[in-house]
């Protein structure tokens, strides 16, 4: 589900949307072959101008994410298959860390480093 972009975030809009399409692609909302709407209309529905929209396009199609086919739209280019484990797996430490009253913020924090460390055993 795609939804207009936080002008007040502090985070530029076109990575906002990028961000979304990502998002829709690695849940598996957008499939390869997928056809994303106009750019006009995404316009629209992101509150932003087209430059915004097209530049998000670009930098989703230069990461490989979409292709454009001229004159016919952007598409989806790949899937993102992320092990449905993998997911399963998030899912359920979410709703631990959250029976344990820890907010989003918190773990945001406790992920940033436990990834930075990189220290994983097998």
């Amino acid at each position: 589900m795609l939804y207009e972009v936080d002008k007040h975030s502090g985070i530029p809009s076109y990575l906002q949307i990028m961000n979304q399409i990502k998002k829709e692609i690695i849940m598996g909302n957008l499939k390869e072959g997928d056809q994303l709407p106009p750019v006009r209309e995404l316009s629209t529905v992101f509150k932003v101008n087209i430059n915004t929209i097209l530049k998000a396009l670009d930098k989703l199609e230069t990461s490989g994410y979409i292709e454009a086919q001229h004159g016919v739209g952007f598409f989806v280019s790949k899937n993102i298959d992320l092990k449905k484990g993998i997911v399963d797996e998030i899912r359920n430490c979410v709703e631990k860390l959250k029976k344990e009253d820890i907010d989003l913020e918190t773990i945001k924090l406790i992920l940033e480093e436990v990834w930075k460390d990189g220290q994983f055993s097998e």
